[in-house]
C-alpha cells in the first residue's frame, strides 16, 4: 500500500490469523473459496509455497474459505443467498478472513468477508472469525512482538480504527486503551465533517447505544 517500511516494525492481519488456521486443516483439506482472484495468495505460506488445501467446486468442498465477495463493487450479501443456504445444508464450517461487515475505499462503501459470514450464522451456519474483534488477531499481534524482542503490557498499547463494533469492540474485549475515529464508517452518524472533529454528544450516544467505550474520539488521522 505504499506505507514506509521504517514506521512499523511488524503487521499481523485477520488474513494472517485465518492463514495459520486454513493450514492447520481445521477446516478439511478440500475448500470452497468465496473470494476474488486477488486474494489468491492467502492459500500459500510467506515464501510462496501453496498450503496442502485444494480449492473444489462447493458441493465437493469439507469447508468454506470466506475472504470477501467475489465483485465487491457491485455486488451484497442478497447476491449470496443460494450459496450460503447449500453450505449450511451441507454442514460447512465457514472460515472468514477478515470480520468487517462494511469498509469504505474512496467514497464507494462496500461489503466485506463478515457481511456473508453474518448472513451464514443468520442463515443457521456455522462461522469462525479470526480479525478484529476476536481474540486470535490480538494474541497474533502480541506474539509478533515477542518475536521482536519487545515486551509491551497491555497499558502500553492503544488501538486505533473508525469501527465500533471490530475496532472498538475489540479493544474493549482485551482491555485496551482505544481512539475511536469518527471521520470514517460513522462519519454521518457523528457529524464528522471532512478535517473536522466529531459532535461528541452523537458520538458519545453511538457508543453508549453499542455499550462500548473509548479512550478517545478524534474526526481523522492527521
Amino acid at each position: 500500500m505504499g506505507a514506509p517500511k521504517d514506521c512499523y516494525d511488524a503487521i499481523a492481519s485477520s488474513g494472517d490469523a485465518a492463514q495459520a488456521a486454513l493450514a492447520s486443516g481445521a477446516f478439511g483439506q478440500k475448500v470452497y473459496h468465496l473470494g476474488p482472484e486477488r486474494d489468491l495468495p492467502f492459500f500459500s505460506a510467506p515464501d510462496g509455497t501453496p498450503y496442502e488445501v485444494q480449492r473444489v467446486p462447493l458441493d465437493e468442498a469439507e469447508g468454506i474459505v470466506c475472504t470477501g465477495l467475489f465483485d465487491d463493487r457491485t455486488e451484497t450479501p442478497e447476491d449470496y443467498r443460494l450459496t450460503i443456504a447449500t453450505g449450511v445444508h451441507r454442514g460447512l464450517k465457514l472460515l472468514c478472513a477478515n470480520p468487517d461487515i462494511l469498509v469504505d475505499v474512496g467514497d464507494q462503501r462496500i461489503y466485506c468477508a463478515g457481511a456473508l459470514a453474518e448472513a451464514y450464522t443468520a442463515a443457521g451456519g456455522e462461522s469462525f472469525y479470526f480479525g478484529k474483534p476476536h481474540p486470535p488477531i490480538y494474541d497474533l499481534a502480541k506474539r509478533h512482538l515477542v518475536a521482536l524482542g519487545r515486551s509491551v503490557e497491555d497499558a502500553g498499547i492503544l488501538c486505533v480504527g473508525d469501527g465500533l463494533p471490530t475496532d472498538i469492540k475489540g479493544a474493549n474485549g482485551e482491555g485496551l486503551d482505544s481512539v475511536w475515529i469518527t471521520g470514517g464508517l460513522a462519519a454521518e452518524a457523528t457529524g464528522t465533517a471532512p478535517g473536522g472533529d466529531p459532535d461528541s454528544a452523537r458520538a458519545q450516544a453511538l457508543l453508549d447505544e453499542a455499550q462500548l467505550h473509548c479512550t478517545a474520539t478524534l474526526g481523522f488521522l492527521r
